[in-house]
């Protein structure tokens, strides 16, 4: 059985990319083993974590817990990764 990959989307209210992230990583869950968790900009963990991976902006996202984009997420470049990663197990 292969273990979800995590995925941390750092998030902000009113945003569209945020929106538009949520709805990619929906679409991609059902093809592939994730386990998203949402984590709000303003809260001190959400500092915490855009600091350490350097996310200017919402949406980041980070993949088992490694920076991988920020601003508008590339459902094809998150889907390149992914198929990367089933491949290795």
């Amino acid at each position: 059985m292969t273990l979800p990959v995590q995925i941390t989307l750092l998030t902000q209210t009113s945003c569209a990319l945020c929106e538009l992230a949520k709805g990619i990583l929906d679409r991609l869950s059902q093809e592939y083993p994730l386990s998203v968790t949402e984590v709000d900009l303003r809260s001190d963990m959400g500092r915490r974590l855009a600091a350490d991976a350097a996310v200017m902006f919402a949406p980041g996202v980070l993949v088992d817990g490694e920076p991988f984009s920020y601003g508008r997420l590339s459902e094809r470049k998150l889907r390149r990764l992914l198929d990367r990663r089933a491949a290795m197990t």
